[in-house]
C-alpha cells in the first residue's frame, strides 16, 4: 500500500503477522476484512492526526450498513470501533514520508482473541458479510470521509466523529508506554484531534497517544 495511488486498496485474505498500537501481534483467519490504503499529504491538508478519526468515521459508516444492530456500534477513541464494549473493528495509521497509510481490520467472520479485552464480529451478531462484500462500501466511504477532511479543515470531521462516539461525559482511562494510568471522563477533541481527559479535580489533560479504555 506504501507504493500505491491515493484511495487504492491493498486487501489480504488472511492475516498471521498482525501489528495494532502498543506493537501487539495478533493473528486472523480467512473471512475478515484486512485492508491498507494511502492518502498523500498536501501542503495545505488539515492534521494528519484527524485522518485517524476520518478513517473511523468511514469504518463505522461501511459498518452500520451491514450490522444487525447499528444504533449499538460506537467509536472509541482514536482508532477502535465497538458494538456494545466489545470491539469491531480497528484503525492504525502509519507515517510514510509526505503520505500516511491507513490499515482496516474488521471483524467479519471471526472474532480475534485479546486478552485483555472483548472482542465480537458480524458473524456473532448474525449477519454474514463477505470480503468481497464489505471492501467496496468501505471504499466508497472512506472517500467521502477524506472529502469532508479536506473540504471542512478538519472541522467536520470532528463533529462527524464525535456524533458517531462515546459521549460527552464517559468514564475514559488512559495507559501511556511506561504504564501509567490516568482516569477521568472525556471532554471532547482538540482541533487536532487529541482527547481532552478530564480529571476528578476538573484538570483537562491533553490526550494525544497512549491506549485510551472505556471505564
Amino acid at each position: 500500500a506504501g507504493q500505491g495511488i491515493e484511495a487504492d486498496w491493498l486487501v489480504a485474505r488472511r492475516q498471521t503477522a498482525g501489528r495494532g498500537r502498543q506493537g501487539r501481534h495478533w493473528d486472523s483467519p480467512e473471512g475478515n476484512f484486512h485492508g491498507s490504503t494511502l492518502v498523500a499529504l498536501a501542503d495545505n491538508d488539515p492534521p494528519a492526526q484527524l485522518l485517524a478519526l476520518a478513517a473511523a468515521i468511514a469504518v463505522f459508516d461501511a459498518v452500520a450498513e451491514l450490522a444487525p444492530n447499528p444504533e449499538r456500534l460506537q467509536l472509541k477513541w482514536p482508532n477502535d470501533l465497538l458494538i456494545g464494549t466489545a470491539k469491531l473493528g480497528g484503525i492504525l495509521l502509519e507515517r510514510q514520508g509526505a503520505s500516511v497509510v491507513i490499515g482496516v481490520g474488521v471483524n467479519l467472520g471471526w472474532a480475534p482473541v485479546i486478552h485483555d479485552r472483548p472482542t465480537t464480529s458480524l458473524a456473532d451478531l448474525g449477519r454474514k458479510v463477505s470480503v468481497d462484500q464489505f471492501a467496496p462500501a468501505l471504499a466508497v466511504k472512506l472517500v467521502g470521509a477524506i472529502a469532508e477532511w479536506r473540504g471542512s479543515a478538519g472541522r467536520l470531521t470532528r463533529e462527524t466523529w464525535l456524533a458517531r462516539a462515546h459521549p460527552i461525559g464517559t468514564p475514559l482511562s488512559r495507559m501511556d508506554a511506561l504504564g501509567s494510568r490516568l482516569t477521568g471522563r472525556f471532554d471532547g477533541l482538540e482541533e487536532d484531534g487529541s482527547l481532552r481527559l478530564r480529571t476528578p479535580g476538573c484538570a483537562v489533560h491533553i490526550i494525544s497517544s497512549g491506549e485510551v479504555m472505556l471505564g
